[in-house]
Formats: C-alpha cells, structure tokens, sequence
C-alpha cells in the first residue's frame, strides 16, 4: 500500500497510469498484485501484464530494466569502449512506446541506441545485435501470450538471449534502483537529433533475408506448393513472405483477418500457433483455397506452426512431429546432394523427443539435450563456431514450434523455419507424399512417440507460493510410479542429479527446477514451472507399438499429471 500511494504521489508521465490507479482504490486485492513485488527480471527478461504497478509492464519498468543494463554495460566496460545496443519490437500494445523509452535511457547513459524504424521478428533482433556489432540487444515482446501482455527480452552480444549469469548481474543492478529518482533519460528525439539513437536501416534487413536464405537445403525452387499463411496480427508477415517468394512459393493466401499488425489480437485471443483456436481463421480460409499447407507464425514469429491437406482434411502437427521431420529430412537431402558434414550435430532440449535418437542413429548424427530455452541451443551452436566447425550444426528444435537450421542467429527463428519446412513440403510433394504420409513412415520405422503438454496455472501471490510448495513436495516425494507404469528414473535438474536404480549420477546442464520422471515402457514425464508465465508444464512422451497404444498412454499420463500435482 505505501508503494501503491507513492505512485498515486508522483507525477506519472503516461496518463493511463494514474487513471488505472485511481479505478483501483477500493480493491486490496487488485493493489496487492501490483505491488506485492516488482515484476522479476530473468533469462527470458521481464514480461507481464500491461498496466500500473511494480509487477506490470509499464514505461517506469522499462525504464528500471534499462537504466539497470546500461549500469551492467557500463560496469563492465573496462576498457572504456563505445557501447550499444540493438533494440526491435513486435506488434504488442505499447510496443513502440517501450522500444523508445529503452533508446531514450540508453542515450542518456551514454549508450547509443539502434533501432529498427518497424516491427520486426525477434530473430531480426538476434541478426541485428551481431551484424551491428552491439554490446547487447532489447526485443519487446510477450511472444505468444494474451493481448494484455507485454515483455522485454534482453540479449547478449552473442546475439543469445541472456544467460543466468548474466541476468543475475542485470537484477542487482535492477534492485538497486528507485524507479523514479535514479533513472537516467532524455527525450527519444533529442537521442535521435544528437545521434546517440538512429534507426536500423534496410541493408540489415536485407543482411538478415541473405543469411535465411544462405541455409536454404534444396537448392531448387519449391515452386509445386500452394500456402495460406497467416502471421496472427504479428510481426512476421513481410519477412517471411520476402524469403518464401525467394525460394519460388508464389501461390500464398494470406489469411485477411490475420494479415495486419494488431496487439489486440481480435480473431485469437491466444495467438499461439500451437494452439488450435489461434488457427482456427486460417483453416476456415482452407476449406476455399485448398492449400497444400496452412503456415502460422506467432506475434513475434520465432514460432511456426502447420496444418497440413491429408486428403482434404487439415492435420495440425506439433512441433515434436516437426522437428523430427526436419531431422530427417535435412540429413537425407544433404546425404543425398552430397553435402553432409563431418561428425554432424543436432541440438534439442530435455523436454523434446527421444524420437531423435534413431533417426540421429541412422545418419551418425551426435544429439546435444539442453534445458528449455533456445538460448542454450544457441550456447551449442557457438561452441561449435569456436572449435572451428560451425557447418557441424545441423538443426536445432525445441518442441514448442520453435527451430532453426543456421547459426547466423542465436535464437528460434519462424522465418528460416517457414522457408524449410515449405522446402520440405515441396520435397515430399514431389514424391507424391505430404508431410503427414512422411511423419507415418517414420513412425512405422522408429515406434510411435507421442506427446502431450499440460498447462496449470497459478495466479498471483498465493499462486507462486503454490507453484513453489507443488515443486518442493515432489522434489522430496518423487513417485514411484505413474499412470500405472514404474518409475525406474528421475532426474532433478535443480540439484543435478540423475538416479536409476541405485546408482545416482551427475547433470552437468546449469542447475534448473525441472524435475523428469522415465517409466518402464519407455515413456517420459517432466515438470517444470514457466520461466515466462504464472505456470507449471508437465511435458508427457508416450511410446507404444502403435499409435492408439500411444494415444492411450499419454491419456492416462495426462490424468496422472492432475494426481501428481495434487490438483
């Protein structure tokens, strides 16, 4: 309540603010989660919802994040070099506003500011970061999540989202701040006339395209597909349709609704392409246009998801069955042209399927697991490059729809994705094949993995005690079994211990409060909190002989899932 007064005290300079306040004063529940703690700064940044408060997205957060970078940068600037920082932002409400305000906090500490002039993916971000040689790079965006929310993603010079070092570094100087007396900044337009912020311009843009196009597998336009594509009112529309003209996909039908940047996402409330309903407007546009494929890229379009034509009907895959495809269909192709490195590497995350590992078998394909965040694949992708063998890299894939087959960036990347996945497509079209024929064949020849999420959220204060208690109770209590199958592994990311049976072993992936279950049949269940959202993911992989057996493991998972958290 003090916090919630000294803010009704303060001359704020966005009026909403002080409206949102005031409509707020009789409501003690409402000010708690405002105020009851300042919105967390992590490796994924901050993110959260639109509004007044500590633990909202607001200009006064910004500012406090980005005065505490620019304290971080300046810390360690030991040798007194110019510094900068590449800043970009999607369609998300108030999302110019906070990639100014960065810049403008940026200049005054003597930290100069490049941004790009529009909306632009994430991983534009990434490229951008590299290509201008910056100390650090700023993306606003909230992902996948609801119109009301808003985040900033923080990135090192290596173009890799931060790491918990690092972040850890940024919070204590985040924590130091009052957030409004020791924060530095001078109007946006005083930045830009004085040069100390300037506008990213169309040569990076094109860099970025050049290098997504340099990863391209066939070699030959993938001129037989005809698509409807829908960016979700996101930043991805032009980027990806620059890069599927330039591999020969001309036939495109972009879903209209969808087609325009809008942070209020009308037609899907959760514009996430793993989801059904945010697709929903584009399979309707399906049924009339008959595409081969349906493409959808998240708001800022790091994520890609598909629907594919099986003989009319529209089969949404999920990124597991992507990924896995992809595999396969890069190791092929380049085994195939020739062009298959030496010792080649693929890189995916503790969370994603052990489906992998007999493709990656087949091929002589080394698999590399890390946790959850692509900034770990990233991570791998770089030590790579510094032995001296970036072409080793195949393709990195997290099951949550995001991927990429280059290392010109540091992070998932929807429009290299939409570019291989449609190279794919073309592929297999050409055999008489789609991609879910393709997915068959694998599975005919590998076992039938399936996988499930279960989501289960926890909101506000006395959510995240919950979240923690959960986590704690079965960090303590691990099953011994589950959906009627015998636990025979378990895994504590947190601890870093591995144990089967008696014998106990050592992780040697950075700590993380994950927990991973393995049972007798071969099946897999992991539970691991959100690192963005108010949230506990139970991660399930089902194996049978067949998919219904496959199907009736994971159902029976899934209501196991509910029992294990106490729900």
């Amino acid at each position: 309540m003090t916090e919630y007064e000294r803010w009704l005290s303060v001359e704020l300079d966005d009026p909403d603010l002080k409206e949102e306040l005031l409509s707020v004063k009789d409501q003690p529940e409402e000010i708690n989660d405002r105020f009851y703690r300042d919105l967390a700064f992590g490796t994924g940044g901050l993110r959260g919802v639109i509004g007044a408060g500590t633990n909202r997205m607001n200009v006064y957060t910004v500012r406090k994040a980005t005065q505490g970078l620019a304290n971080y940068l300046n810390k360690y600037n030991t040798e007194g070099k110019p510094l900068s920082v590449a800043i970009a932002h999607d369609s998300r409400n108030k999302g110019v506003l906070f990639s100014k305000e960065s810049a403008a906090v940026l200049a005054a500490n003597g930290i100069k500011a490049y941004l790009y002039p529009q909306l632009m993916p994430t991983p534009a971000l990434s490229f951008a970061v590299r290509h201008l040689h910056c100390d650090a790079g700023i993306c606003v965006t909230a992902s996948h999540n609801p119109a009301k929310y808003n985040g900033y993603k923080a990135y090192g010079n290596d173009g890799c989202q931060v790491t918990e070092g690092m972040a850890d570094g940024i919070m204590a100087e985040i924590e130091a701040l009052d957030i409004f007396a020791d924060v530095k900044k001078i109007p946006f337009e005083e930045a830009l006339a004085s040069g100390k912020a300037e506008y990213i311009g169309e040569e990076t843009v094109n860099a970025f395209i050049d290098a997504v196009y340099g990863v391209s597998i066939l070699g030959k336009p993938a001129d037989n597909l005809k698509l409807v594509y829908t960016p979700l009112n996101g930043s991805g529309k032009m980027c990806v349709l620059r890069i599927l003209d330039r591999i020969g996909v001309k036939d495109i039908t972009v879903v209209p609704e969808q087609s325009e940047p809008d942070g209020n996402f009308p037609t899907c409330p959760y514009p996430n392409p793993e989801i059904r309903e945010a697709l929903q407007k584009g399979l309707d546009l399906c049924k009339t246009v008959k595409p081969d494929l349906l493409l959808a890229t998240d708001p800022d379009c790091d994520r890609v998801g598909i629907a594919v034509n099986q003989h009319g009907e529209y089969v949404l895959m999920t990124g597991n069955e992507v990924g896995i495809l992809l595999l396969n269909f890069i190791a092929q192709c380049k085994t195939e042209l020739g062009t298959m490195p030496k010792d080649p590497v693929a890189v995916t995350t503790i969370v994603s399927t052990d489906m992998v590992n007999g493709i990656a078998k087949d091929y002589g394909i080394e698999i590399r697991r890390t946790l959850t965040g692509f900034k770990y694949i990233g991570d791998q992708i770089a030590l790579l490059e510094s032995e001296g063998h970036p072409e080793r890299y195949l393709l990195g894939f997290e099951e949550s729809y995001g991927y990429l087959s280059g290392g010109y960036v540091r992070d998932k990347d929807a429009v290299d994705g939409s570019m291989i996945i449609c190279e794919m497509a073309s592929y297999y079209k050409e055999k008489g094949m789609t991609l879910v024929d393709a997915i068959n064949v694998l599975y005919e020849k590998y076992g039938y993995y399936k996988n499930a999420l279960c989501n289960f959220a926890f909101e506000g204060e006395d959510g995240m005690k919950k979240m923690n208690s959960i986590m704690d109770h079965l960090r303590h209590n691990a099953p011994a079994e589950i959906a009627g199958f015998k636990v025979v592994g378990d895994s504590d990311y947190q601890l870093s211990v591995r144990t089967e049976g008696a014998e106990k072993t050592e992780i040697t992936l950075p700590k993380s409060n994950v927990l991973e279950y393995r049972l007798e049949n071969g099946s897999k269940l992991i539970v691991r909190p959100s690192g963005t959202e108010p949230k506990i993911k139970i991660y399930l992989s089902g194996k049978g002989k067949t998919a219904a057996e496959s199907d009736e493991i994971i159902a029976k998972m899934e209501k196991a899932a509910t029992e294990l958290l106490g729900l």
